[in-house]
């Protein structure tokens, strides 16, 4: 399908040029602006649509349109592109962002363990806090990324800085309510990136931690996520080695980053953040706020007396033990604030889970979340005429859905299909109804083809009629209409040649004199067809004569029998039967023979 959007202009403004790859729920596209003097680039988002019923359309309609208020919002971030439009065309979503000119951070990780350079601990802090910033915001905004990976991060030529980017695939921050994402659906550069979790529509804010820190793995040790070992009975990524030049402190804080299960991960980016702040100035030099000074400084309290005590473990481990207890400390009350508002939905968002709800089957569960809106709402209203519009609804599609059932237990099979169109768009009952069709379209199927058996069987015995009211028995709704309508157009033009070709032999018999044969041709043609005034002509002709021949027949016998009492008068009589013989002939036109058709 992407060779056909390349050169499409839409919203007779943006041109695709370049096809930039497909993400986990879109396709990605660079166009330009032919509506700007100087026809810049842009990327366009075309979000995927599985569904094409108007239900699923509308409910995918109402998130789209709020998903794009949040776009809005990411886009104020310096590391983030803007939302330049959004818009519907042809039942497609199209998001217009910001293009960022440079390059992905694919260019730059190391492609193997053995040739290539890998990044120093400094290099992969800096990253890590550069892109944690990032999501710091982006969670903050109650979204989730849901595809970080190294396409996904552009290095910006303009300041060096790395730009996160396709937004088309976020998902809210609401912990595990989205569906599940099958694998066939995901390209093969998300594959390793994505954590279990997403797989099994639970989808946390850890899972973009997840993905961020495999590719901190990845620019260490040179091996993309699908190289990396699994130990099989904790499910733990394996990926520290002797070779791996990393700091007992730094790889702590990443095993912690991918760990399998996501309730063992850091919880948040701004939890990872204060982490790897509490490095050692001389490994990460960096000016850190007054509360990040303070826990390094109980830090390296902790690690003097440790080292007068003689405790042989790691400052820079001890740093971390004593910077995950403050961390419990500092991060208690934002924590809580941002699970609060994931949770704080607004009347949209609640007449949305109830839309949702109504379209699942679940009637009562819509209706006492679209009543739970406050009066006070500007929603209120819609929520209210809603309420009225769904009952109504409701109770028509099961009235006709009760009908398709009793016509498919009664193997009224058309009549199922006759039905189905009345159902109500509610999600719920058109899935239940087209169950009921795809099982009377599959008993359809059947009979059609036995009766197009029936039918070739007939044409091949030269019987077009029959042939031909067996194919008119077919239902016009089967798949095999096209093929019905070519075999009734070429038998009914078979039927025509073949009535043609039984007055011709009617014409030969009859100059035969064998007039009872030719009737026998006449009284096969069929009525509807072009020959047929002429073979009713014909018959009333060849009858007369029939009974004609068979008085002369008679008369000439009887001439026979005087002639064998009297022989004196034979010469007479049989003059008289040679000129009878002869005018009868003679009554017969030349135009009423005609050539024979060859019928195969």
């Amino acid at each position: 399908m992407t060779h056909h959007m390349l050169g499409k202009v839409l919203q007779l403004r943006y041109q695709i040029v370049q096809s930039l790859g497909a993400g986990v729920f879109g396709q990605t596209y660079i166009a330009v602006d032919i509506d700007h003097p100087e026809n810049p680039k842009c990327v366009v988002k075309q979000l995927k649509v599985t569904n094409f019923q108007p239900s699923h359309l509308e409910t995918l309609r109402l998130r789209f349109l709020t998903e794009t208020q949040t776009l809005k919002q990411l886009g104020h971030h310096n590391q983030i592109p803007q939302l330049i439009a959004c818009f519907e065309e042809n039942e497609r979503f199209y998001l217009v962002q910001e293009f960022i000119e440079g390059h992905a951070l694919t260019a730059e990780l190391p492609l193997n363990r053995r040739l290539s350079y890998f990044w120093s601990e400094s290099e992969v802090i800096k990253f890590l806090v550069d892109v944690l910033e990032i999501l710091d915001f982006v969670h903050s905004q109650g979204v989730i990324h849901c595809d970080v990976k190294p396409e996904n991060l552009i290095r910006r030529v303009s300041d060096g800085k790395l730009v996160l980017i396709d937004f088309g695939s976020i998902q809210p921050a609401d912990f595990g309510v989205d569906s599940a994402l099958p694998i066939y659906r995901i390209p093969v550069t998300s594959l390793g990136y994505i954590p279990p979790e997403q797989f099994v529509g639970q989808t946390q804010l850890s899972s973009d931690i997840y993905a961020l820190g495999m590719i901190a793995i990845q620019a260490l040790t040179g091996m993309n996520p699908l190289q990396l070992e699994v130990d099989p009975r904790s499910n733990q990524i394996i990926w520290r080695t002797p070779e791996t030049q990393v700091s007992d402190y730094l790889a702590a804080v990443i095993s912690k980053m991918v760990r399998y299960n996501h309730e063992e991960r850091f919880q948040t980016a701004a939890e990872v953040l204060r982490v790897l702040r509490q490095i050692p100035l001389d490994v990460y030099p960096q000016t850190f706020e007054p509360e990040y000074k303070i826990i390094n400084k109980t830090v390296d309290k902790a690690s003097q007396t440790n080292s007068q005590d003689g405790v042989g473990s790691s400052t820079i481990l001890t740093g971390l033990k004593v910077g995950l207890v403050a961390n419990s400390l500092v991060m208690g009350f934002g924590v809580y604030s941002l699970l609060n508002n994931a949770s704080a939905q607004s009347e949209t968002d609640i007449l949305y889970k109830a839309t949702e709800e109504f379209h699942s089957g679940d009637l009562d569960t819509a209706i006492a979340l679209a009543r739970s809106i406050p009066s006070t709402s500007n929603v209120y209203p819609e929520a209210q005429a809603t309420i009225e519009e769904w009952r109504s609804q409701w109770k028509i599609a099961a009235e006709h859905y009760k009908v398709a059932e009793t016509a498919i237990n009664d193997g009224r099979w058309s009549d199922v299909l006759k039905v189905a169109p009345q159902v109500p768009d509610i999600l719920y009952w058109q899935s239940r109804t087209d169950r009921l069709v795809a099982q009377a379209k599959a008993k359809i199927d059947t009979n059609s083809k036995l009766l197009l058996a029936k039918a070739y069987e007939k044409a091949y015995a030269k019987d077009f009629d029959a042939a031909l009211n067996y194919l008119n028995q077919v239902p016009q709704s089967t798949i095999k209409n096209t093929l019905v309508e070519q075999k009734i157009a070429e038998y009914t033009q078979k039927r025509h040649v073949r009535a043609t070709y039984l007055l011709q032999q009617a014409y030969k018999r009859a100059f035969s004199q064998d007039f009872e044969a030719a009737v026998k041709y006449l009284e096969q043609i069929p009525s509807d067809t072009s020959v047929y005034a002429t073979a009713q002509a014909k018959l009333i002709e060849y009858t007369n004569k029939q009974r004609t021949l068979a008085q002369e027949q008679e008369v000439a016998i009887s001439n026979l029998k005087i002639i064998d009492l009297n022989p004196n008068q034979r010469n007479t009589n049989s003059s008289f039967i040679n000129n009878t013989s002869s005018t009868r002939l003679q009554d017969l036109q030349p135009g009423d023979f005609m050539r024979e058709v060859n019928i195969r």
